[in-house]
Formats: structure tokens, sequence, C-alpha cells
């Protein structure tokens, strides 16, 4: 497909995201310039490292003098998940060639995976040219969006406190537009038992990892708790194709069993 045409293919796709990457990049800017980073330091950081909750997190977590090794340990495990996409992406790539594979795992995010998803699902003609392309223009929206940030934040007095909200109510939005069903509610309702808690304990830096994971233990338990078949095994059968059951008082034929 000419380049020009997988562009106009891909943008309608990618576009949403792209806006949205440019409403929250600005304020992740602002926060990296209070860390000393200029519009160019930080549209590379963008590019390469590219995860906004992990951006967010690391300015946060310089301005306020956290050590390296916790940064780095915190935002390691926010980005976990990126595995897990990469795991799910997995069967739709199959059969692609190994540096595109490379790439369009490397470039997936919470946004994109969901509007890729979507598009393998309902277009059978989506493919990992176009997954790809629609995973780099939304990366080009955020890193840019960070640079003008940064020029911004050098230039306006904006206060950082507005600026780091700008991801919690992301997070805000995407809870709001879930369907609630019992199962959704438990894990809300466990996480923020437990990010609560942990604030109100002092333990801050750990408040939104347990939230994470007590949220998903609640989850799984209520569905094994909902389908105990399914967390059963089945029991062997008395009957083996591999060791045939033979009467004790019935003697064996010469033919053999029947």
């Amino acid at each position: 497909m000419p380049f020009v045409s997988l562009i106009k293919c891909t943008l309608p796709a990618a576009l949403p995201v792209m806006l949205g990457y440019v409403v929250i990049g600005i304020p992740a800017g602002i926060l990296e310039a209070q860390m000393g980073l200029n519009a160019p330091m930080a549209f590379f950081l963008s590019a390469t490292y590219y995860s906004g909750a992990g951006q967010f997190m690391l300015a946060n977590m310089w301005i306020a003098g956290q050590s390296p090794l916790s940064i780095a340990l915190s935002i390691s495990l926010v980005n976990l998940r990126q595995l897990l996409y990469s795991a799910s992406l997995a069967p739709r790539l199959a059969t692609t060639p190994a540096p595109l594979k490379a790439l369009c795992t490397a470039t997936v995010t919470d946004e994109s995976f969901g509007v890729n998803t979507s598009r393998f699902s309902q277009d059978p003609t989506w493919s990992a040219t176009e997954a790809t392309l629609t995973n780099i223009l939304s990366m080009l929206a955020w890193a840019s969006a960070n640079a003008l940030g940064a020029f911004a934040g050098d230039i306006l007095p904006i206060s950082t406190a507005v600026a780091s909200f700008a991801m919690t109510s992301i997070f805000i939005c995407l809870l709001l537009t879930q369907t609630f069903t019992t199962p959704t509610l438990l894990v809300v309702a466990v996480s923020a038992l437990v990010v609560i808690g942990c604030k109100l304990a002092g333990l801050g830096s750990m408040a939104i990892v347990a939230g994470a994971l007590a949220g998903v233990a609640a989850g799984v338990a209520l569905d094994i708790h909902q389908n105990p078949s399914a967390a059963e095994k089945p029991a062997p059968s008395h009957l083996d194709a591999n060791h045939p059951s033979h009467t004790p008082d019935t003697p064996s034929t010469p033919g053999g069993d029947r």
C-alpha cells in the first residue's frame, strides 16, 4: 500500500488517541521542565521511554527528591502491563517479520492497544503495518506535546500541582467509561480501600502497586467463586486406554480384552 494511502487509512484510527495525548502530554512536559529538561530533551525522553504514567511518575518522584533506585523500581512496576499487551498482540503478529513485530510491540500503549485490538477484530484488512503506524503517530503526538509543555513550562508560571493531576484525571475518565458489573465494582472498591489504607499507614510509595494487586486478586477470587467448575480438574476416569481394566474374576480370552 502506498505510504499516503496508508496514512489515510491509519490516521482516522489514531487521531482520537493523538488528540488525547496532546491534552495530557503538555502537562507532562511542564513537569519535565521542572526536572530541568528542555524541549528537545523532553521530546527525546518521550519518544524513547514513551510511557505516560511512567513519565508523570518519573517527574513527580524526581521533583520530590526520591532516589534513582526507587524511581526505577516504581516505574518498572507500573510498566509491567506492557508485557501483557505484547503477549496479547503476539497471535496477530505471528507471520509478521521480526523487525516490524519488535517495532509494533515496543511502541504499543494502553490507548493504541485498545484501538488496534478493536481494529484487528472488526477489520480483516487491518495488519501489523497499520497497527505499527497507529502506534508511531500516537507516539509522535505524545512526544511533540511533551516538547511543547517543556517549552511552555520554561516561560509560563504554570502550577506543577495542576499539571501532575492530569494523569489522575485520565485514569478517572477511563474508570467512568467502564461497564459497571459486579466484578468491576468489586475490583474498584478493593483497590480504592487498599490505596487509602496504604496512604493512611504512611505507605504512599506502595499504595498504587498494592491497590492494583489487591484489585486483581479480588477479581480473580470472585471469578473462581462464580465459576467453581472452571477451577476444578475433571476426575480421572477409571477406564484408561493405556491401562485397560480387567475384571478380577474373569480370565482374559486368548484374543485379549474386548
